[in-house]
């Protein structure tokens, strides 16, 4: 049960006009006026104390906005892929908010509540059903994460599914507070087939992300419309190697990894536990 802060902390943002706040947040982060972006950026760094020395570039003035920086690629050598093949690695900075196994259609968002994989992919029980009784992993990256997406395992894209929705904080409050949040946030399903059989990576909108982007499209959000809108790849030959980047957030969320029954087997790691994109977080079963 959460706890009567979480509840209420949740309860204050169910009025809030989460779509405007977050694009009032992009406009504030894309401003380009080099003191104020500099200010943002200092004081940023110092709030969540950033390592910059990870990153391609500690100056501020070589980003054109504070998003840039948010953004910031990292030295080549700041996130080795680790393991060989046959190893999955984490797609994101952050923390594993959960991990393990669908019962039947259902993932754990937190203790006690559940959310189903066919309302996660936006209705559609069919391209729910590869992942029934299958493997989940749920990656938190916090504001001083960094927000580049990466692949897990290698996998060439089939199609992308773009599903409106609320933009709820993903902080581990709301989690534990809010019924079903990742399948009522807005999202963006991709899914490939990988060495691993088919494989989904869903990244979660959240309040305060202007938008969310993928290397093969460019930003998806935020829409014109609230329509769910779909993507098809097949003969395009999108095919993108483990470790290779394949999104970003702008600003912080949530992404979401699924593969099928007995298609992989996760590591030991505990919930809240933070990890590193490219570390290895398990094996695929095929390997």
């Amino acid at each position: 049960m959460p706890t009567l802060k979480q509840t209420l902390f949740a309860l204050i943002q169910y009025p809030l006009p989460h779509h405007t706040l977050s694009r009032l947040m992009g406009k504030l982060t894309h401003c380009r006026t080099p003191w104020f972006k500099n200010l943002l950026i200092k004081g940023f760094v110092r709030l969540y104390d950033i390592n910059l020395q990870e990153a391609a570039s500690a100056d501020p003035n070589d980003y054109a906005c504070f998003n840039d920086f948010f953004t910031r690629p990292l030295k080549s050598e700041a996130r080795p892929i680790g393991g060989g093949p046959g190893t999955i690695v984490s797609p994101a900075d952050g923390f594993l908010s959960q991990m393990g196994h669908l019962t039947g259609e259902w993932l754990i968002q937190a203790k006690g509540k559940d959310f189903s994989c066919p309302q996660l992919l936006g209705g559609d029980a069919t391209l729910a059903s590869p992942f029934e009784n299958g493997a989940f992993a749920t990656i938190y990256l916090s504001p001083r994460d960094y927000h580049r997406l990466h692949m897990p395992i290698a996998g060439s894209l089939k199609s992308m599914i773009h599903i409106p929705g609320r933009l709820f904080s993903v902080n581990q409050a709301t989690t534990a507070a809010v019924d079903g949040l990742f399948a009522r946030n807005e999202r963006v399903v991709c899914l490939f087939d990988s060495e691993a059989g088919p494989m989904a990576l869903v990244l979660v909108g959240a309040l305060f992300v202007a938008s969310i982007e993928t290397v093969w499209h460019g930003v998806v959000t935020p829409p014109r419309g609230n329509e769910v809108r779909y993507w098809h790849y097949e003969g395009q030959n999108i095919h993108l190697r483990r470790g290779e980047e394949m999104g970003r957030f702008h600003m912080g969320s949530t992404i979401i990894v699924l593969f099928g029954k007995e298609a992989v087997q996760w590591m030991d790691f505990m919930p809240g536990q933070s990890i590193q994109m490219g570390q290895p977080m398990g094996r695929f079963s095929t390997a």
